[in-house]
């Protein structure tokens, strides 16, 4: 980890992602090659990004012109298994079918329990996580809150659950209203007890009895402002100061900057 606030720093990567440590308030780092930024300590100070104009994939690290699905080169875009379609629609999966990209890769994350679970980051939204993974998911989506409805043996029966219960309720966050702080007011516990009741007969069985209410606190100075959402390709510096950080996102006083889907860009970065 580098920087502590009162001293400069400067760093020049690849960006490969915003990591966080769930405690009383999320600690967000950002990752730029082997280093991890702090950024928690650069609140209410200027912070600042510049293109390098150059591009590299995360899984193979080839230099690339074009990123796909936050941060893959097209080979490996079309070809692994953690950018298949089934991975943002889990109910298709299809590994049964004996056409699964790389089955390896299938047992050890799809083929082992998921967690369905309710979380309000704009709305209340079904969702869809790893067992062992939900406060990731979690904070990654700007969710308040979050509580879980079901564990059941893999993610593709989990993905049945959701595509059942997105009937009833979104399946997505609206991150317009999630950083403007627009979140609608709701007992989650007492959604939960409706959603229980929503539930098909084949997944009655994987329902939790024992759950607990998750709440989530994010280093937020003042919620955003301004959600211009900043494109290091179409605007390659961008300066200002660091007013929040929330899910996936960098709050300027004058925008707001998606550090998911940069991910396999170089930049230079000072704060």
């Amino acid at each position: 980890m580098v920087g502590r606030r009162g001293a400069g720093v400067e760093l020049k990567g690849y960006i490969l992602g915003l990591n966080h440590e769930w405690q009383d308030t999320v600690h967000y780092f950002l990752q730029v090659d082997e280093r991890r930024l702090l950024l928690n300590e650069w609140l209410d100070r200027r912070l600042s990004l510049s293109f390098l104009h150059e591009k590299a994939c995360i899984h193979c690290g080839r230099k690339v012109q074009k990123t796909y699905n936050n941060g893959y080169c097209y080979p490996c875009f079309r070809d692994l298994a953690e950018n298949d379609l089934c991975i943002v629609k889990p109910n298709q999966c299809h590994y049964h079918l004996g056409t699964c990209r790389d089955e390896a890769w299938a047992k050890q994350h799809c083929l082992v329990p998921h967690i369905v679970y309710l979380a309000l980051s704009s709305d209340v939204k079904v969702g869809v996580t790893r067992k062992g993974n939900s406060l990731k998911r979690w904070v990654d989506q700007g969710a308040i809150q979050a509580i879980p409805i079901a564990e059941l043996p893999t993610r593709k029966m989990a993905g049945e659950l959701e595509a059942h219960l997105s009937r009833y309720l979104p399946d997505k966050t609206n991150w317009r209203k999630m950083l403007a702080g627009e979140t609608a007011e709701a007992d989650l516990p007492a959604v939960r007890e409706k959603v229980m009741e929503w539930a098909a007969e084949p997944f009655r069985p994987y329902l939790l009895d024992e759950v607990q209410l998750v709440e989530i606190m994010y280093p937020m100075l003042e919620e955003a402002r301004k959600l211009q959402s900043f494109q290091l390709d179409k605007q390659p510096q961008i300066s200002g100061r660091l007013i929040g950080i929330k899910g996936q996102y960098l709050i300027f006083e004058h925008g707001v900057f998606h550090v998911k889907k940069h991910v396999g860009y170089k930049v230079a970065l000072e704060a």
